[in-house]
């Protein structure tokens, strides 16, 4: 075998050349499988080849690939946000303290992108721009990143209150259309084009506190958020004004699902308890512990409403979760256990009044799918049949059902987080 590099002849099967110590065979850089010298693609994995210039010859290892970034055009949807008021908040506190607050808004920008599924791009000062649409593309990306937007606005207002920087607030803009995407790309450069830098001359002309949309955004949204028309804006780089929108509120789940068919009035006065359950919510699935959290009160103050504020929020975020609830009956016999018999019938797809062959066929599909282990399904079945009033066994006692009951969550929950409503306990 004769060396490329120093063309001295080597033995059959030797790796280096016993002259110069060049190696005698190439190799991919990606997955080391060995190639010939005038190969374009690897045999084993198809990644492009390409000689290190540092070699000079042929003959010598491979180092790196030639592989070109792949860019195509897609539909996104772009998030810009920067705090209003940091300016003359970073002249009069310390340094040291001033970047301790900007890590935390970073942070808290970056969990809210991430919760809705979006991809935060790059920080730019206090400013932040997020992406959604690549490189996993929703059909609801732009409510996702109208829902993030709101949040962090908000958030940002209760990080002004703890730090006690009353002036501190938050702007966005959000605006969907098509951009030149880098599929390869991961932070700095994942998009480019004119509807980047568009978002970002919207997110300037909004006032402290709001989120301002462009019409694009508005159209794929309005299903499930509430707007408010905002007029037209000359935009700094733009030869025409353009028409924007106030995002308001949430007003249903995603996609418009359980929107009221009237005006929802907006959700005053209980926001601090919308923000303990969801950052219980968060803790629990974070520390794999559960928790309660009980709302008590005179008919009429909200405690419905709070929860429907809560399954609006859970139902947009990226993160799959098990949603349950049911009612607690105030009135008739055999209803002890009515709001657990709601929620197994509502998993199931069990019907009122379905009759008991369909019911049970449902049930054990049910079990089948969410109990993995053979034992856990044989015991959870018929305790489950029993809370529906499908089968007459009676079990030995009320622990042994609730033993059975208990189960069926636990096997939830080992999938994905679980949430259990139970309304009008007292």
């Amino acid at each position: 075998m004769r060396c490329p590099s120093c063309s001295a002849e080597n033995q059959a099967g030797k790796r280096f050349c016993r002259k110069c110590g060049r190696p005698l065979t190439l190799a991919c850089p990606t997955c080391g499988a060995t190639v010939e010298a005038d190969d374009t693609f690897c045999g084993e994995c198809g990644s492009a080849l390409a000689v290190s210039e540092s070699a000079g010859t042929l003959g010598a290892p491979m180092t790196h690939s030639s592989v070109e970034p792949v860019t195509e055009r897609r539909l996104v949807t772009v998030l810009f946000a920067d705090l209003v008021g940091f300016t003359a908040l970073s002249e009069s506190r310390d340094p040291e303290e001033v970047r301790e607050l900007l890590s935390t808004y970073f942070e808290v920008a970056r969990s809210f992108v991430e919760r809705y599924g979006g991809t935060v791009e790059k920080f730019i000062g206090d400013a932040v721009m997020a992406v959604w649409g690549t490189p996993v593309a929703n059909e609801d990306d732009a409510e996702r990143a109208v829902r993030a937007a709101l949040d962090l606005v908000d958030a940002v207002s209760s990080l002004g209150e703890e730090v006690r920087a009353r002036g501190l607030n938050a702007r966005a803009g959000v605006l969907t259309g098509e951009a030149a995407v880098n599929l390869g790309a991961e932070g700095q450069g994942m998009v480019a084009g004119d509807l980047v830098n568009t978002a970002s001359r919207i997110q300037s002309v909004a006032e402290p506190g709001a989120v301002l949309v462009g019409e694009s955004t508005r159209r794929a949204s309005e299903a499930a958020i509430a707007y408010a028309d905002a007029g037209f804006h000359e935009l700094k780089g733009k030869a025409e004004p353009a028409r924007l929108h106030r995002a308001l509120r949430v007003v249903a789940g995603r996609g418009g699902l359980m929107k009221s068919e009237g005006l929802e009035p907006p959700f005053v006065g209980r926001d601090r308890e919308l923000k303990v359950v969801k950052d219980l919510f968060h803790a629990s699935v974070e520390d794999r512990k559960a928790h309660l959290v009980e709302v008590t009160g005179i008919a009429g103050i909200g405690k419905s409403r709070l929860g429907w504020e809560f399954f609006k929020y859970m139902d947009g975020l990226q993160r799959l979760f098990f949603w349950h609830r049911g009612r607690c009956l105030s009135y008739g016999e055999g209803v002890t256990y009515w709001a657990l018999a709601e929620m197994v019938r509502g998993r199931a797809g069990i019907l009122e009044g379905e009759d008991r062959s369909s019911a049970l066929a449902k049930l054990h599909d049910a079990v089948e799918r969410y109990v993995p282990d053979r034992e856990d399904r044989r015991f959870v079945e018929p305790r489950l049949a029993h809370l529906l009033s499908l089968e007459d066994r009676q079990a030995p006692d009320k622990a042994d059902l609730f033993a059975g009951w208990r189960l069926f969550f636990e096997r939830l929950a080992e999938q994905d987080p679980v949430s259990i409503g139970f309304e009008g306990m007292r």
